[in-house]
Parts: structure tokens; C-alpha cells; sequence
């Protein structure tokens, strides 16, 4: 069944309605709920899939979630792999009815810009202009206005994404704040496979060894959470035992105590010193990246960054609150991101808070979704978010 039109509002007990125009969309009836979008390019995986399930768990039995199924061809550049992207429709449609969607909406590209390429786009102004936007030009100019046609041919209450696109996130809710946008905007932890790498439909692109290679953008990330959380410990202990007289070190120096000599220097300098987390967790960082250029296949790194959330700029070493760690990488041809938020001293906030007007929700505030933890915490299960373009891999 193709362009169903049900009577009654669709549930996640079948097969998802396939809809492919806006018309067909729009007489559906939406219920007494909410309804929730969750935008992808297909090739759906279980990121996407934990997508669909935070937004079925957020608008509950009488609500109704559309996932968008479209290969936005503005937010590829030149050279990109908008031709070899994968199209696996049937499989996504199946994909996303068992994790909970109500209807998949997979419109033609004449249908989302009737016209050809939009003449008049949304700019994703400075922000649209770093890291990914530095290495991608115009891309997230794309992303936006694929995006900002896609509310409006769904008109969602929620709009959910993945977490593992940060700097995409921050874009879309950004552009929904700045535009009035009627539409909660809620970001979902990145999901990552057992050995650490992001989910990515890009993945598949990995051979074997570049697979193992692939793995240092994760274990990059991880190693600046655990060294920050390792000074942060130092910090911890030295402020409960007071400052260690530095004669203590060397009196158990003397004695041959060296390990415990170095502990003890090591609070000391933790009590004396300034905070330098963020040079602590870039340099940790770094040093794997760097370990994994000299690998068979290489990792040729795009770019490392510590960011303010708010606005992407890299932050200083005296910065306080949370920030986001983020790389790009090629291994082989594939081209890969990912990022994890940290917490630096006594925090200018916490996690970021619900609330409306097109500004960003965590969903781990509303659902069981375990974030990454702050400032070097491992978190209790394994971090999750799906990746790509609106959701679609990267």
C-alpha cells in the first residue's frame, strides 16, 4: 500500500504508512496527541532506530511519529557521495514501523522543491561556518533548508536528532529559535557499536583495517574524558586533605616510595595549580589521533575542536561549563565525525533544559536514554545517538 489514507490515526502495531506527497501527509489524520518527526536520508540503522523510539516514547500511544526518508541533494558539495548514497527504502520502511513509527514520509525531490534548487535558502550564518562547515562549505545552508521545508510539509510538535551531529543540532535549534519556529527540538544520545564507533550508514564503507584504524576517533574522545576525569580526581582528593606539604614527597622520595612520592607531588600540584582541563583533554586526544596517523591505513585527522556549545568557538584553558570534543576524519575515502560533551570545573549549567519555541530538549531528560557523562564520568550504559545529515549517517 502505497499513498494510504487510514480513518483512524495510524499505530505502531503494523506496517508504517509509505507516503510520498505532502498532500497525502497532510490528510492523515493526526490524532489527539502529539505528533513527533524524526528526519533521516535512509539507510537506517539502530541510531535511527533509537531516534524513532524516543520519539514514540515522548508522544506516547496517542501520538503519532513520521520519519522523512529524503537524499537532500543541497547539503552534499562537490566530489561528495550524494550518487553512491545508499537508498534502501523497503528496508527502512520496516526498519522504522518496528521501532515505533506510525508513517514514513519519502517524498521525490520535486515534491520538497517543486521548483528545481530553492533560489532563496536559509544561511546558517557564522556558526554554519566552522569545523564541519569550514571542511563542507554550504553544507549546513542546506541542511537548514532542507530541514525548515521538511516542518513545514510535517508540521511536528517535536523534532527529534542525533547528538552525534552536535554541530548540526546546534544549527536547527538555533534556526528554529531565531525563526519562531512552533516546534520543540530534541536531541538524542549518540549510539555506538561495542567496540565504540558511531553508528554511521558510512560504516559500511569501512574494510577491515580501516575499520580498526576508524576506531581512534572514539578512543580519542574517551581517553580526554578519563584524563579529565583523572584530574579532576586529583583536584577532588587535594581539596579534602588540604595541601600537601611538597617535603612530604620528598621525604618519601628519599625513603624509595617513589610511586607513592609521585602521588603525592601529584596532589600537590593539583591543590597549587590553575585548572587546565582543556589543554589536559586536547592534548590526551591528540595523542591518540596522532598514534593512528602513523597506522596501516592511516587516520588523516580534518580537525579536533573544544567547543562552546552555544556558538562552536573553541574555548580557552580558563573555561568553565560544558563544551563539546569533536573530531573529523578520513580513513581511506570515508569520511567520519564524532563527539562527546565534557564538563569543565564547577559548570556555568547543567544539561541543557527542556523548553519550546525551537530550542533544544535532552532527550535523557525525558526519556531512558543515557547521555555521555559529564567531565570524564563514564556513563552507566553505553552512550547512544544516531549520525548523519538530519539523522541520516555520516
Amino acid at each position: 500500500m502505497d499513498e494510504s489514507r487510514p480513518t483512524q490515526p495510524v499505530r505502531p502495531s503494523g506496517p508504517a504508512h509509505l507516503l510520498h506527497t505532502a498532500a497525502a501527509l497532510r490528510d492523515l489524520p493526526r490524532g489527539t496527541g502529539d505528533r513527533a518527526v524524526v528526519m533521516t536520508m535512509g539507510a537506517l540503522h539502530e541510531g535511527h532506530a533509537t531516534l524513532v523510539r524516543a520519539a514514540r516514547r515522548r508522544v506516547g500511544p496517542r501520538g503519532q511519529v513520521v520519519v522523512t526518508v529524503f537524499v537532500n541533494p543541497l547539503q552534499f558539495g562537490a566530489g561528495e557521495d550524494l550518487d553512491r548514497y545508499p537508498r534502501t527504502l523497503d528496508a527502512d520502511r520496516e526498519l522504522a514501523a518496528a521501532a515505533g513509527a506510525d508513517v514514513v514520509f519519502a517524498p521525490a525531490a520535486d515534491e520538497v522543491y517543486p521548483g528545481g534548487e530553492p533560489q532563496i535558502r536559509i544561511t546558517a550564518g557564522p556558526m554554519g561556518t566552522l569545523l564541519e562547515g569550514a571542511s563542507r562549505p554550504g553544507h549546513f545552508d542546506g541542511v537548514l533548508t532542507v530541514v525548515a521545508k521538511l516542518l513545514h510539509l510535517t508540521a511536528p510538535d517535536i523534532a527529534f536528532y542525533g547528538q552525534k551531529d552536535a554541530q548540526q543540532l546546534a544549527v536547527i535549534t538555533r534556526m528554529a529559535a531565531d525563526l519562531n519556529f512552533p516546534v520543540e527540538i530534541v536531541g538524542v544520545p549518540t549510539v555506538r557499536e561495542e567496540d565504540g564507533l558511531a553508528l554511521s550508514s558510512r560504516n559500511r564503507y569501512l574494510s577491515a583495517p580501516e575499520r580498526r584504524t576508524a576506531l581512534a576517533l572514539s578512543a580519542a574522545l574517551f581517553a580526554a574524558r578519563d584524563r579529565l576525569a583523572a584530574e579532576e580526581a586529583l583536584r577532588a582528593r587535594a581539596a579534602s586533605t588540604g595541601h600537601p606539604a611538597q617535603d612530604r614527597a620528598a621525604a618519601l622520595a628519599a625513603l624509595g616510595e617513589d610511586r607513592a612520592a609521585a602521588d603525592a607531588h601529584a596532589v600537590a600540584y593539583a591543590a597549587a595549580g590553575l585548572p587546565h582541563g582543556p589543554s589536559v583533554a586536547r592534548a590526551a586526544a591528540r595523542a591518540v589521533l596522532d598514534d593512528a596517523a602513523r597506522l596501516d591505513p592511516p587516520l588523516t585527522l580534518d580537525y579536533l575542536a573544544l567547543v562552546d556549545p552555544s556558538d562552536f568557538t573553541e574555548i580557552p584553558d580558563a573555561y568553565e561549563g560544558e563544551a563539546i570534543l569533536a573530531v573529523a576524519a578520513k580513513v581511506g575515502t570515508t569520511r567520519l565525525i564524532d563527539n562527546i560533551r565534557l564538563v569543565f570545573g564547577a559548570g556555568r549549567a547543567g544539561p541543557t533544559a527542556a523548553h519550546q519555541g525551537g530550542t533544544l530538549t535532552d532527550a535523557a531528560s525525558s526519556d531512558a536514554t543515557t547521555p555521555d557523562g559529564p567531565a570524564g564520568a563514564a556513563p552507566a550504559t553505553p552512550p547512544t545517538t544516531p549520525q548523519g545529515p538530519l539523522g541520516a549517517t555520516r
